[in-house]
């Protein structure tokens, strides 16, 4: 999946990750989609007690769906909400386990570049 966004072609990659920072599910969209949708099958059928995301899954429908899977959400709400929704600041500290994560693969040129002009060959090295 390639999209077109401000920067050119790119691919956004959405995991969950274990709290030891290994991946449990992938998915791959275009670079201009919205990281909202992508949240309730990321977590669908994982077993948690929270979720920690960043900002760009701050919804309703997203909290919803977490409080539905029985886990608690840790999401920063956006600038734009109405009402601020407290969350739990020491646990979204937490959440640096999935940039360590992004981190390690985009060490890869392969990911960083996306040589690979195949949606499931990308995914597959990821």
């Amino acid at each position: 999946m390639l999209g077109r966004s401000r920067g050119g072609f790119g691919t956004k990659i959405h995991a969950t990750v274990t709290p030891l920072g290994h991946p449990v599910t992938l998915e791959l969209t275009g670079s201009e989609a919205s990281d909202s949708p992508r949240l309730p099958g990321l977590i669908a059928g994982v077993p948690t007690d929270a979720v920690l995301a960043d900002k760009g899954y701050d919804s309703d429908s997203n909290r919803a769906a977490i409080r539905a899977a029985g886990a608690e959400p840790c999401i920063p709400p956006r600038k734009s909400r109405v009402e601020p929704i407290e969350y739990d600041r020491h646990l979204y500290k937490e959440r640096n386990v999935v940039e360590r994560y992004f981190s390690r693969v985009k060490q890869y040129r392969r990911v960083g570049t996306r040589y690979d002009k195949k949606a499931a060959n990308f995914l597959g090295f990821v």
